[in-house]
């Protein structure tokens, strides 16, 4: 049920959704003449997109959360790799057969290099088809393919196909690994995902060191305008409004134990 509220939920309250809906809430009061509704409707969605388009307030809201949990030192041994689904295309590579990356396809370029780096270590790839209403090859099917191309056997891939949010990438993975005491994974996500992540997995009992990759901003940007092209501010803006919500429904959920979780606990 948590699973259907939240996509429900983010389809209504995304940014450029929730605008949208707001303009023609404002358009179908006008034609009904009532005219303070119309304003406020078409002002606020107006508001909405010109913030997440113009401004440079996605930024600042990512940012944080790209920072809270730095890349730490490699260790030097590494028993195995838990990279979270997210990186490809699945509705492309559904269709054609390929291995297709989006923005946030860096998770399993790292990964293909952290397996080089260390020959050993296994490679959970953890990811199915997450969408409610797009049919979409899940990670777990397409990585594969990739990583195959990228010089990593196939005998080292453990592939975690069902879960469909963070919460059951960690509980999922943990009863496909059963990590044992005195191991080192390395948790491998986008940085802005880190947190909700890494607490996720510490909830569900896998111990493992953050690994953050696929950064969207420099950490300089400030409160400015126009400060990237409009479709680039929306996604960062769409992506630190998600993460933030996320944060927060599964404090309030219980499935995480901190607000912002930190690498103090």
């Amino acid at each position: 049920m948590f699973y259907y509220l939240s996509k429900v939920f983010w389809f209504f309250g995304q940014p450029i959704n929730l605008a949208i809906l707001l303009l023609l809430a404002g358009l179908s009061a006008a034609l009904f003449r009532r005219r303070r509704l119309a304003a406020t409707g078409s002002v606020v969605g107006i508001a909405i997109l010109v913030l997440s388009a113009w401004t440079s307030v996605g930024a600042m809201m990512l940012n944080p959360l790209e920072e809270r949990f730095p890349k730490p030192p490699l260790p030097e041994k590494v028993d195995g790799i838990v990279v979270l689904g997210g990186g490809f295309e699945g509705a492309i590579n559904l269709a054609r057969g390929g291995y297709e990356l989006n923005s946030g396809g860096d998770r399993m370029v790292e990964t293909a290099i952290l397996a080089r780096r260390f020959p050993q270590a296994k490679i959970v790839v953890s990811g199915g088809n997450g969408s409610l209403f797009l049919d979409g090859e899940g990670d777990a099917d397409t990585a594969p393919r990739l990583l195959g191309a990228l010089g990593v056997s196939a005998d080292r891939l453990i592939l975690e196909d069902k879960s469909r949010n963070t919460y059951e990438n960690a509980v999922f993975s943990r009863k496909l690994v059963e990590p044992k005491p005195g191991e080192t994974w390395l948790l491998v996500t986008s940085a802005f995902h880190m947190p909700r992540a890494k607490a996720l997995f510490d909830k569900a009992g896998f111990a493992t060191i953050p690994w953050p990759v696929d950064y969207r901003t420099s950490g300089k940007e400030g409160v400015g305008f126009y400060r990237d092209n409009p479709m680039d501010s929306i996604q960062a803006t769409t992506i630190a409004v998600r993460e933030w919500i996320g944060l927060f429904a599964y404090r309030l959920s219980g499935r995480i134990d901190q607000l912002f979780p930190g690498p103090g606990g």
